[in-house]
């Protein structure tokens, strides 16, 4: 089991990093899940990212208080926002602009309300 829990992680920290470059993918939620993953399997992995410089103070701030810094919150709303802009751009469906509009909603709705860390 450990080495699928290694796995996911690994998994994870790719779509993490790719989420950097891909405004619908999260990189912050996706970070959080491959430390927990490394915490079921792997305490090298779990320690370097906890302590990486770029990702680990987000997955503190989460673990510690459930809370998100006020630059990634608008980082965050700023890349939603951006990317429905760029589907009514692109002529999108309107079908497809209603699901996403409302998903981005939704998900916009829980970062803004979720309490503000200590970094930002």
């Amino acid at each position: 089991m450990r080495v699928v829990w290694v796995a996911a992680g690994l998994l994870s920290v790719a779509l993490g990093v790719l989420g950097i470059f891909l405004p619908l993918l999260p990189t912050t939620p996706l970070m959080i899940l491959a430390a927990a993953c490394f915490a079921k399997s792997s305490p090298r992995l779990h320690d370097w990212l906890l302590n990486h410089r770029t990702f680990g103070p987000a997955i503190r701030d989460w673990r510690e208080n459930r809370a998100i810094a006020p630059k990634a919150k608008r980082a965050a709303l700023i890349a939603m926002v951006a990317a429905f802009a760029l589907s009514l751009v692109l002529g999108l469906r309107p079908a497809v602009l209603a699901v996403q509009g409302v998903v981005l909603a939704i998900m916009g709705t829980w970062i803004a309300t979720r309490p503000s860390g200590p970094r930002g």
